[in-house]
């Protein structure tokens, strides 16, 4: 079987329903040309991604992911994704994958070439990174200002934070910031005083018996993966809350988790150099859940 999937897809309108999916996807070699010079989702970042997990042949909360694909097709303006196909082209490559070991696969919707007629779309599956150590033994983080209020999106809609875009330069630069500090990640702070996220992750408070993630807006992506594990810790009977979270509570907090769809759930052993401890049997917990089968 092969170490990577890449389909291209012609994507159809959003409320079509009679299509031929065959006729829709190309599979190419990841290795291969495939974009256009003129590929705006290259030149200018102009366009939506979603990575989701695939473990033990079991594509990870893939209705969520589409939902979020097309709330960001939505707020960038493009046109909507027929998530009927999606799902459908999904399904494809994971069939085309070994049916044990974890993948990351990625959901790409770009604006296209420019003043071309249609969305460039396509779908990329290559085996994940080993994360097995990090979940073990944890991370350590600075605190960086993500240089706007945590209500910037109500204020300046234009920014597309509500959006998960192509334009990753920032964060990326933030983990390069965190590396040059001696720290693995990132906790963005809005500049008046309240926690966000990661760059490439979701954060999780834990003060006593409750459960806290700051509170989704248009200035927070809304984690799929703390979703589903918010759920899960409300089955199981823990009280959990999305709130606005003052920066100093994360030097008060009994723990704390960044999660994600591919690295699953990592603990926080360190906050600006000082220790933070850390629950490792819940750590294991988290992701013995995360690691299950999840629509």
């Amino acid at each position: 079987m092969p170490d990577t999937v890449t389909l291209l897809i012609e994507p159809v309108p959003a409320d079509a329903v009679d299509f031929d999916l065959d006729a829709t996807l190309r599979e190419v070699d990841a290795a291969a040309p495939a974009l256009r010079v003129g590929e705006l989702s290259t030149q200018r970042g102009d366009g939506v991604f979603e990575t989701l997990a695939v473990i033990d042949g079991h594509a990870q909360e893939t209705g969520p992911h589409l939902e979020r694909l097309r709330n960001s097709a939505l707020i960038c303006e493009l046109p909507e994704p027929n998530l009927a196909q999606w799902r459908a082209a999904i399904d494809r490559a994971v069939s085309a994958l070994p049916d044990d070991g974890e993948w990351a696969l990625k959901l790409v919707l770009s604006r296209g070439v420019e003043h071309g007629p249609t969305p460039t779309a396509w779908l990329h599956a290559a085996r994940a990174n080993d994360f097995t150590a990090v979940r073990e033994r944890g991370v350590a983080v600075v605190t960086l200002d993500r240089g706007y209020a945590h209500d910037a999106a109500e204020q300046a809609p234009w920014l597309l934070l509500g959006a998960k875009t192509l334009s990753y330069a920032t964060n990326m630069a933030a983990l390069r910031e965190a590396h040059r500090r001696g720290a693995d990640d990132t906790i963005f702070v809005s500049s008046d005083g309240f926690v966000m996220e990661g760059p490439t992750s979701s954060v999780i408070l834990r003060h006593g018996d409750v459960y806290s993630t700051p509170a989704p807006s248009g200035a927070i992506l809304h984690g799929t993966t703390q979703q589903s594990l918010f759920e899960h810790l409300a089955a199981t009977g823990r009280a959990t809350e999305y709130r606005d979270i003052p920066v100093a509570e994360l030097r008060t907090a009994d723990a704390i988790w960044l999660v994600s769809s591919v690295r699953l759930a990592v603990g926080v052993t360190r906050l600006d150099g000082t220790s933070v401890a850390v629950d490792a049997a819940e750590t294991r917990a988290f992701n013995d859940y995360l690691r299950s089968p999840r629509d």
